[in-house]
């Protein structure tokens, strides 16, 4: 049975409510036959966690704050502490390299993130790392700026449930 890893940090009730959305997108009683399992981000610091989890999906929802441009650390620490286990590879300059054919390359994902003000550079920094992990966006990214409206919340039980989708071809 496919496995679809959500791993979230979701430190506000915005970002919760994305998350609960995506869940039950990806649990839709349409989609038959996907295993969702749900991570919090932190779980992967706290040792609950490891790059076998990533390794045992076969695709991906990532959610996450945007915080002072970037990703939240605790997403970001899930990638630092993943990124060569999980089939990342550098190239000479240090860059992440697509083209090394790791592990996990071509499985799917999609991202949603929330922000106050702007969240492109949240945005542009996942999608650095899962370029360099060779996974393939299954999805538009959900950007949710302020108040989470319920467009936003339809869109993240899209989402979620796209990617499932995704995986039962």
């Amino acid at each position: 049975m496919p496995r679809l890893l959500v791993i979230h940090h979701s430190p506000t009730a915005s970002l919760q409510a994305l998350t609960d959305q995506v869940v039950a997108g990806a649990n839709d009683d349409a989609i038959e036959g996907v295993e969702v399992v749900v991570l919090e981000a932190l779980a992967f610091a706290r040792g609950e966690a490891d790059h076998t989890a990533i390794l045992e999906a076969d695709g991906y929802l990532l959610g996450t704050s945007a915080n002072f441009g970037s990703m939240s650390g605790a997403l970001k620490h899930v990638f630092d502490a993943t990124f060569l286990q999980i089939g990342g590879a550098l190239d000479a300059s240090g860059a992440g390299d697509p083209a090394a054919g790791g592990t996990t390359q071509g499985r799917p994902f999609g991202l949603y993130v929330h922000g106050r003000y702007d969240t492109t550079g949240a945005v542009r920094s996942v999608l650095s790392v899962t370029g360099a992990l060779g996974w393939r966006q299954g999805y538009d990214v959900l950007e949710a700026l302020g108040d989470v409206s319920e467009t936003h919340l339809g869109s993240a039980y899209e989402l979620g449930g796209t990617i499932a989708a995704l995986l039962i071809g």
